[in-house]
C-alpha cells in the first residue's frame, strides 16, 4: 500500500484533473455551438465576467488574478493539511475552480450555460460550479462531523 502523502496527492491530483478535463469539454460543446431549449431549462452559452451572479465583474482583468492566488491558497492550505479525507473534496473543488479561471484567461469570462427559467429566473451556471458547492458542502460536512475524517 502506497504511503499516506502519496495517496493523498494522487487522489487530489487525480480529482481535479478529473474535473477540470470533464468541465472543459463540456463547455467546448457550447463554445463549437450546441444549444438545448426547454420550457424550465435552457442550455446556452454566456460569458460570466464577474463570479456568482455577476458580481465584482467591475475588477475585469484582476478578477481572475485574485481568484487564481485565493486558488493556490486553497491548494497551499489543504496540501499542508495533507488529510486524506480532504482530499477528494479538495481535489473536486481545485478542478472546478481552475476550469472557471482557465476560462477568464481563454474566453474572457466564464463559459456558463445552464439556464434555470422554471417558475422563477435562475442565474446561469455550469458543470464547475456544481462541483464547488459539492465540494463544499463535502468540506463542510467533513469538518463538523470529524469522526468522518480519521486520516
Amino acid at each position: 500500500m502506497p504511503n499516506k502523502s502519496l495517496r493523498f496527492s494522487a487522489t487530489l491530483l487525480f480529482s481535479l484533473a478529473g474535473i477540470f478535463i470533464i468541465d472543459q469539454n463540456i463547455k467546448s460543446l457550447f463554445v463549437d455551438g450546441f444549444r438545448y431549449y426547454t420550457n424550465c431549462i435552457d442550455l446556452i452559452l454566456v460569458y460570466n465576467k464577474g463570479v456568482a451572479f455577476s458580481m465584482f465583474s467591475f475588477l475585469a482583468e484582476y478578477l481572475k488574478y485574485i481568484q487564481l492566488v485565493l486558488v493556490l491558497g486553497v491548494m497551499g492550505y489543504v496540501f499542508y493539511l495533507k488529510k486524506l479525507c480532504y482530499a477528494m473534496p479538495a481535489g473536486i473543488l481545485l478542478g472546478a475552480a481552475f476550469s472557471n479561471i482557465y476560462d477568464r484567461f481563454i474566453h474572457g469570462g466564464v463559459v456558463d450555460m445552464v439556464y434555470w427559467h422554471c417558475g422563477f429566473n435562475f442565474a446561469v451556471f455550469n458543470f464547475a460550479d456544481v462541483m464547488i458547492d459539492v465540494a463544499v458542502a463535502w468540506i463542510l460536512l467533513l469538518n463538523f462531523r470529524p469522526k468522518l475524517c480519521k486520516s
